[in-house]
């Protein structure tokens, strides 16, 4: 069955947008809730026309009218519209400028990040990830429960402090390798595209990366260039991960599960952590004069 936003193949003035919501099931969307939406980046701004006398109403293009009804769709399962900004988010990270503009991008990425408790509410979320990620099914419920909140502490924007870092260590170490069941062989527990080789130590520079990311964007340092070398970066790193994934799969036995191969729906819940990580790995990089 074809979905509504595949029908529209023109470009449209603000007033189309509105009527495509109206005509697709939506009949709360107005004008005010759409300037609202390219405030937060969800949508782009219009394009401007000039006629030979005087300007019609700018238009948006035919990736930006589907991408409304995309939105309005997802509406219907996220609590919040700073949820809502991770498809924008995912749409450029894959998929390029030419549906999302890279401007866009950015206003959607400070949208999704937030402030104040929303900012807390997604270093949260980022630290159950990778809890998931490093989990050791013999790791303790205070161990469990000490780690996710350190990192949550830093992916809040906690500055990591030499005692901070050895107090995470000991906090990795305690899931990942839980009354030294893996000894000192450094057992690689490789999960996902950012860092295949996921040993205590890189969990740790993991979570700095992101706090890192994390005081940049509130301090409204991203600008469009580094989040596109952030996007470069990713790719690179992902591509090199998918080329590993079955390999990994096979050599990792019960855990085999965590390498398969990620659904579209996960790609976009979890683009924005994605390219946070990058983010604060492209800065940790360019501070200690590392090649991008």
């Amino acid at each position: 069955m074809q979905q509504p936003w595949q029908t529209i193949t023109e470009p449209g003035t603000i007033d189309d947008l509105v009527a495509d919501a109206h005509a697709a099931g939506y009949p709360d969307v107005n004008v005010r809730l759409i300037h609202s939406w390219i405030a937060k980046g969800l949508l782009d701004h219009p394009r401007l026309r000039t006629l030979a006398r005087g300007s019609d109403k700018a238009v948006h293009g035919v990736n930006q009218r589907r991408l409304l009804l995309i939105l309005l769709d997802k509406r219907r399962e996220v609590p919040r519209l700073s949820s809502l900004a991770q498809v924008p988010l995912a749409l450029w990270l894959w998929w390029g400028d030419a549906y999302v503009p890279t401007r866009q991008a950015q206003q959607a990425f400070v949208t999704w990040l937030g402030r104040g408790q929303r900012s807390k509410d997604v270093a949260r979320e980022g630290a159950l990830g990778l809890l998931r990620q490093v989990d050791h099914p013999l790791a303790t419920p205070t161990s469990r429960t000490r780690f996710v909140r350190l990192v949550t502490e830093l992916g809040n924007g906690t500055r990591l402090t030499p005692r901070g870092r050895a107090e995470l260590l000991d906090a990795v170490r305690a899931v990942m390798e839980p009354d030294s069941v893996f000894g000192a062989s450094g057992l690689v527990r490789a999960l996902g595209p950012a860092q295949p080789a996921m040993t205590a130590k890189v969990v740790v520079a993991h979570a700095e990366a992101v706090s890192t990311a994390v005081q940049r964007t509130l301090a409204g340092r991203t600008d469009a260039g580094v989040l596109e070398q952030a996007r470069a970066l990713h790719r690179t790193s992902t591509a090199e991960y998918l080329a590993q994934r079955r390999a990994l799969a096979a050599q990792a036995g019960p855990l085999a599960n965590a390498f398969r191969e990620p659904t579209l729906e996960e790609q976009i819940n979890d683009g924005a952590q994605q390219l946070l990580l990058a983010l604060g790995r492209r800065l940790l990089n360019k501070r200690a004069g590392r090649p991008q």
